[in-house]
């Protein structure tokens, strides 16, 4: 049997069932697809639970940067590796304020707030749960990721008014001994559990470009679709080169189709999810995005930066949205044109 034959139908009119049950072979039988059937299928589902043409803006800052005791091999952020990156106090709350105040003028919903920790300490929690009170307060969605939280620290984010937390599995599970070794991967399923009866919602994905093979790409996939319940943002990062990292040794970038493709099994297999276009999209076409948009991506991070790396402008993302006819809160903002507004 063929792997196209092995791919199971979609639902009535194109939609795909919500499923927690696939398996490896039926990822790779629908990543091996003739091209157009899969986009077919993938914009098929896209269009049963989105709108096609809008995207998601997001906007993310370090709000503690440098000096993580992981030895994530692809992290500019990791004391283990000399990067060049500089490693910062914890920011001021009025400072965080006024950068989400200037990302929400600029077109973003959603702010999430990043720091360099293997886990918050309880008095760094209380002064983030009182960013994460100010941010709602600006009418924004808010999203963080700290680290690893214990049960009581997700409750008390939670209780700040949290909506989203991040927390990547970064890779699949045979994958991610290769480039992680001081936290495991069960380590991240616990965080996430405890988010998730905390109430809050998760975003969860993973990092492609690091010298995994495609199996390992869907393999993350699949992890990702089998939880109890899917991540309801699932944001897939292009690797960024970084100097000074174990992973620059193995780090092969994916083809645009091979992107595109990854994009389009997410959206299949996870139908409800926002599936995010997050790190990398410097390195991105125009014509590789809109082929993401029509995969099923829904989501973008705007602004100069991303923690350490670079992101696209935000005037050259509302030119594109506005060529694709995307609407965004970009399309709501008169700022597109300032492309350093942002951090």
């Amino acid at each position: 049997m063929s792997q196209a034959a092995a791919v199971k139908p979609g639902g009535i009119n194109g939609t795909e069932p919500v499923r927690h049950d696939w398996d490896r072979a039926e990822a790779e039988a629908l990543y091996h697809l003739p091209f157009a059937d899969l986009m077919f299928r993938a914009q098929s589902s896209h269009r049963s639970h989105f709108d096609p043409n809008h995207v998601e803006t997001a906007s993310l800052l370090s709000i503690k940067t440098g000096a993580c005791p992981e030895d994530c091999g692809y992290c500019s952020q990791s004391a283990h590796y000399d990067t060049g990156v500089k490693a910062t106090r914890l920011m001021a709350r009025a400072d965080v304020v006024e950068t989400a105040r200037r990302a929400r003028d600029a077109g973003a919903s959603r702010f999430c707030m990043a720091a360099a920790w293997r886990n918050p300490r309880d008095r760094d929690l209380d002064q983030v749960c009182g960013m994460v009170s100010a941010v709602k307060e600006l009418g924004m969605e808010t999203c963080a990721t700290l680290g690893m939280l214990t049960a009581s620290q997700a409750v008390r984010l939670r209780g700040a008014g949290l909506d989203f937390y991040n927390h990547n599995v970064d890779t699949s599970p045979e994958f991610y001994g290769k480039i992680i070794t001081t936290r495991t991967l069960q380590d991240r399923i616990d965080t996430l559990a405890h988010v998730r009866d905390a109430g809050i919602k998760v975003c969860c994905g993973g990092i492609v470009g690091m010298g995994e093979a495609v199996a390992d790409r869907l393999g993350m996939l699949v992890l990702l679709a089998n939880m109890p319940s899917h991540p309801e943002s699932v944001p897939i990062n292009l690797w960024n080169e970084v100097k000074g990292v174990p992973v620059n040794e193995t780090a092969e970038r994916p083809d645009a189709i091979a992107l595109a493709r990854l994009v389009a099994v997410a959206r299949i297999m996870m139908p409800n999810s926002v599936v995010r276009l997050s790190a990398g999209r410097q390195y991105m076409t125009d014509e590789l995005q809109a082929l993401c948009f029509l995969a099923g991506a829904n989501s973008i991070f705007i602004g100069d930066v991303l923690l350490t790396t670079k992101n696209p402008q935000v005037a050259r993302d509302a030119n594109l949205l506005e060529r694709l006819g995307v609407k965004s809160r970009l399309n709501e903002t008169a700022c597109a044109a300032a492309p350093s507004v942002l951090p």
